[in-house]
């Protein structure tokens, strides 16, 4: 199949997923949620791929949902949020639930719901310099797939979550435990592709029941029920549209999203 807003490469036994809209920092559109569904399944559905490596084209490896093409779509009403919510939840927890182990090459920006994507990989590489975060809370939005707290410590999770801090560095998610490695910058994807070859070289069958073993131990601790419940909080948050999301949009349509983010970010500087 050809992609517009993807790429898809086969290095032997693994695939390599690039998110390709490099002029808008990889952000997720409808058009690319929807093209990565298309690909992931036909590769969980291809004996040959035995890994898939998930990375970005240009500067980022994503920004997150694309908050333009959200803005101009004007959803509201429950259900309508409903429908784009659960898409964008199913969009993100497929790299769990793949059946082949998943391998995030994360570098540039890797923030809200790019964010969530990478913690929903098995493996996350991290190339120096990559800043992580998610700063839903800053402009009055909310998180699509809390996987947050599953990764790391709740005191943790609750300073990133609770402040919305989008900078975090490479070192710092290292030592939170939602990176596995730090490389130098230009090396994510390589050492992405290496940890890739050992698992494709490994028993396909133990390495698939091993991955579901693991995933299941956190689906018995009531993570997949947890992350249900906090969509429903995220429904309630996005329809209800406070007024940090009122403002945050009508600054976005009327100056721009660079002036919107300037205005989310000012009351979080220090003088």
């Amino acid at each position: 199949m050809s992609y517009e807003t993807i790429k898809i490469e086969r290095r032997g036994r693994v695939a390599l997923l690039s998110f390709n809209r490099p002029e808008v920092l990889n952000a997720f559109n409808g058009r690319l949620v929807e093209e990565t569904g298309a690909a992931m399944r036909a590769l969980n559905a291809d004996e040959a791929v035995l890994a898939i490596v998930v990375r970005g084209e240009g500067r980022a490896f994503s920004a997150g949902f694309d908050l333009k093409e959200s803005a101009a779509k004007q959803t509201t009403g429950v259900a309508a949020w409903r429908a784009v919510l659960e898409t964008d939840f199913d969009f993100i927890v497929q790299f769990w639930d793949s059946a082949k182990p998943t391998i995030a090459a994360v570098h540039g920006f890797c923030l809200a719901g790019a964010f969530e994507l990478a913690l929903a990989c098995d493996i996350t590489v991290a190339a120096e310099g990559t800043r992580f975060g998610e700063p839903e809370v800053r402009f009055g939005s909310g998180m699509v797939a809390l996987l947050l707290p599953w990764m790391t410590t709740p005191k943790l999770a609750k300073e990133l979550l609770l402040t919305g801090s989008d900078r975090i560095d490479a070192r710092r998610a290292q030592a939170m435990g939602i990176v596995n490695e730090v490389v130098p910058a230009g090396e994510e994807t390589a050492r992405a592709l290496a940890l890739a070859e050992d698992i494709a070289a490994a028993a396909p069958l133990s390495v698939g029941l091993t991955k579901r073993a693991i995933n299941r131990s956190y689906e018995i601790a009531g993570m997949r029920q947890a992350l249900l419940a906090a969509l429903e909080t995220d429904l309630a948050i996005e329809a209800g549209a406070g007024p940090e999301r009122i403002e945050f949009n009508r600054i976005r349509k009327e100056q721009g999203l660079k002036a919107a983010l300037a205005w989310r970010d000012a009351k979080f500087q220090r003088m």
